[in-house]
C-alpha cells in the first residue's frame, strides 16, 4: 500500500485460467501488471497477497452443493455427466486442477481489496483477477466459476449491516451473476452497461430487468448496440450512471472494469477505444469522491486482445486508482521484451488514435438508439430509487 491505494495480487491468482488456447488466459494480467510495472506505476507500491476465502464465504452466495461439485471437478474425482449440471466441463468452462483452490484465491483478492477500503485502509483498491461477474449460484458461466464481487458485497453486508453498495459493470457482456443474486436487494444498487443481449451471451440485460419485490428500482441496465463508439458510450453512461448513484447514495463502490467493448475485441461487436477505458476510470474516481468519501473497489472482467488491448486498459484503472497520470508511450523495454512473442504488432502509445478506428456506416442509427435506451433506462428505475 502507499498513500490512499491499494493493489491486490499475488502469482497464485494467475493459476485461475482454462489454458493457453482460452480466451480466459491470465497471460493478459501477467502482461498488465508487467506493463504497469514498466511504465512506472508500481514504484511505491507492494502487491497485497490474499488468502483463498472459506467455504463458508463462499456460501454466502454459493449453494455448499455446487462448491463440493467445483471442489470435485479440480480434485478429478467428479462425475463428468452430473458436473455438466453445474456448468463445469463446457467449452466456456474446462475443469483444470485445483479449479477451487483458484477461483476461491481470486475471490479472497476482491474480499480483501473491499475489505480494505471499507474499513478506511485505503481509499481505493483494485485487483484485476476479480470481475468474474457470470457465476451462479449453483453454476459456472460464462469463464467464472465463483463470483467473487458477489461474496464481497455480501460478505460486507454480513460484517456492516445498513452499507449500501452500488455496483457498476461496463463489461461488453451483461453483469447477469451480481444482478440476480441481488435482484430484490434494496441495498446493492447493480448497474449494467453492456452489447445487448440479442446479440452477445448471456442473452440477458434488458431494460425492463429491473429488480424484483423491495429491490424493484435497483437493478439498471443499458444495453447498447452492436459497433457502439465511444462517443454514444460515453453519452449513454453520462446520462445514467451519475444520476442512479447520486439517487441511491452508496457507501462504497464496486466498478467490474471488463474492456472487451474494445473495437479489437475478439468476442464482441462493440467499437470503442482506449478513450473509454481512460474516462469510465476517472469518472468512477470522481463519483466515489463525489458520494461515498473514495471508497472505490475497481475489479477486471473480460478483455480478449491480450497483447493490445487489455494492458493499457488495466493500466490506466491503476493510474485512476492511484492518483498517477498516465504516460503517453509505451516503454521501449516491455515492447522488446514481448514483441518476438505477440501474435499482432504492438501499439507504441498507450492512446489509441483515433484516425484508426472512424465511425461505422450506421452510426447515426446507432447514437439514436442507445439515446433511447438509456432515456428507458432512467424512466424505468429513476423514480423507485431511494436512499
Amino acid at each position: 500500500m502507499s498513500g490512499r491505494a491499494a493493489i491486490v495480487h499475488d502469482r497464485s491468482l494467475e493459476d485461475y485460467g482454462f489454458g493457453k488456447d482460452h480466451p480466459f488466459n491470465p497471460l493478459r494480467i501477467r502482461l498488465a501488471l508487467e506493463l504497469c510495472d514498466a511504465l512506472g506505476l508500481l514504484e511505491d507500491y507492494r502487491f497485497l497477497r490474499p488468502e483463498p476465502v472459506s467455504e463458508e464465504e463462499l456460501t454466502s452466495v454459493h449453494t455448499l452443493t455446487y462448491v463440493r461439485m467445483v471442489q470435485q471437478a479440480g480434485a478429478g474425482t467428479g462425475d463428468p455427466a452430473k458436473l455438466l449440471d453445474y456448468g463445469l466441463g463446457t467449452p466456456d468452462n474446462p475443469v483444470f486442477p485445483g479449479m477451487h483452490e483458484a477461483c476461491s484465491r481470486v475471490v479472497g483478492g476482491t474480499v480483501l481489496a473491499a475489505r480494505l477500503v471499507v474499513s478506511g485502509e485505503v481509499e481505493h483498491a483494485m485487483c484485476i483477477s476479480g470481475g468474474l461477474h457470470h457465476a451462479l449460484r449453483s453454476k459456472a458461466s460464462g469463464f467464472c466459476v465463483y463470483n467473487d464481487a458477489a461474496v464481497a458485497i455480501a460478505l460486507l453486508k454480513r460484517e456492516h449491516p445498513g452499507i449500501r453498495i452500488a455496483y457498476v459493470d461496463t463489461d461488453a457482456h451483461h453483469g447477469d451473476g451480481v444482478q440476480w443474486m441481488f435482484y430484490e436487494d434494496p441495498e446493492v444498487l447493480t448497474v449494467s452497461m453492456h452489447e445487448s443481449g440479442r446479440y452477445l451471451f448471456p442473452g440477458t440485460g434488458g431494460v425492463d430487468e429491473k429488480g424484483r419485490g423491495e429491490g424493484v428500482g435497483y437493478s439498471v441496465n443499458v444495453p447498447l448496440e452492436p459497433f457502439t463508439g465511444d462517443d454514444s458510450w460515453i453519452e449513454c453512461f453520462e446520462a445514467v450512471v451519475p444520476k442512479v448513484l447520486r439517487a441511491f447514495g452508496p457507501d462504497l463502490i464496486v466498478s467490474q472494469n471488463g474492456c472487451d467493448g474494445h473495437a479489437l475485441d475478439p468476442l464482441t461487436h462493440l467499437c470503442a477505444t482506449t478513450r473509454l477505458y481512460e474516462h469510465i476510470p476517472r469518472r468512477m474516481h470522481e463519483l466515489a469522491h463525489e458520494l461515498c468519501d473514495g471508497r472505490w473497489v475497481a475489479l477486471g472482467g473480460g478483455g480478449y486482445d491480450h497483447w493490445r488491448v487489455v494492458p493499457r486498459a488495466w493500466s490506466a484503472l491503476w493510474a485512476a486508482v492511484s492518483h498517477q497520470p498516465l504516460p503517453e508511450n509505451l516503454p521501449e523495454g516491455w515492447l522488446l521484451e514481448h514483441a518476438a512473442d505477440s501474435p499482432v504488432e504492438l501499439p507504441r502509445r498507450m492512446h489509441d488514435d483515433p484516425g484508426d478506428y472512424p465511425p461505422v456506416a450506421r452510426t447515426k442509427e446507432i447514437v439514436a438508439a442507445n439515446r433511447r435506451t438509456a432515456e428507458a433506462a432512467l424512466e424505468t428505475v429513476l423514480h423507485l430509487i431511494r436512499r
